[in-house]
């Protein structure tokens, strides 16, 4: 019986994209491609896979691979929601340069080990604090993105999963919510101005699920 294939997965900047697919091909062999609706799998003559997430959608199928490399990681001009209980961030990125931005801090208590009807009373107060921030973030979001929406390609998200869903169901940013890009929101500390700025590069990290034979 073989041995089952290593896998890991990695990211890579776009900029290293083409030169990283290049020593790809040096240490396994020649490389083949098949483009499907959301992933690019190259295959090296070895066995081994990179296979790429198309984070921003289909690509053109059926074309050399610098051209593929080109469309994978031109730059692009999207929104950002960065939401936590403790703060949100919201801004526009031109590739990797902020555009414009806003940061906002949330004041959300701490959990109790308070009990019984003490432990309701905190927990009620506590969810009012976390809806009072998520409205803020919603309005924010509605007063930078809207106005420019024809003009962004996509919306990029990060921090908790759950406040960047309560952000996102405020029924006016509808539009907003149809262009995310449909990952999970990438981690992120409590949104500031620096963490935003920093997320002009992770948002644009290429991720590729590697499978190699055993060595």
């Amino acid at each position: 019986m073989p041995a089952p294939m290593m896998e890991r997965r990695i990211l890579l900047r776009p900029e290293r994209l083409g030169g990283w697919l290049d020593g790809f091909a040096v240490r396994h062999g020649a490389v083949s491609h098949v483009v499907t609706e959301s992933t690019v799998a190259f295959t090296a003559a070895d066995g081994s896979l990179a296979r790429v997430d198309l984070i921003w959608g289909p690509v053109v199928p059926d074309i050399p691979v610098p051209e593929l490399v080109e469309q994978l990681t031109r730059e692009r001009r999207v929104g950002a929601l960065l939401v936590r209980r403790a703060g949100h961030a919201v801004g526009i990125f031109q590739g990797s340069a902020l555009l414009t931005s806003e940061v906002g801090s949330h004041y959300v208590q701490g959990t109790t080990k308070a009990g019984g009807w003490s432990q309701k009373r905190y927990s009620r107060r506590r969810e009012n604090q976390a809806d009072h921030a998520f409205a803020k973030a919603a309005a924010e979001l509605q007063r930078i993105l809207l106005p420019v929406l024809g003009s962004l390609e996509a919306v990029v998200t990060g921090g908790d999963s759950a406040a960047v869903r309560a952000v996102l169901a405020e029924p006016r940013l509808e539009s907003v919510a149809a262009l995310v890009v449909p990952r999970k929101p990438l981690p992120v500390p409590d949104p500031k101005r620096v963490v935003l700025e920093a997320f002009g590069e992770s948002y644009r990290e290429i991720p590729i699920l590697l499978r190699q034979p055993p060595e």
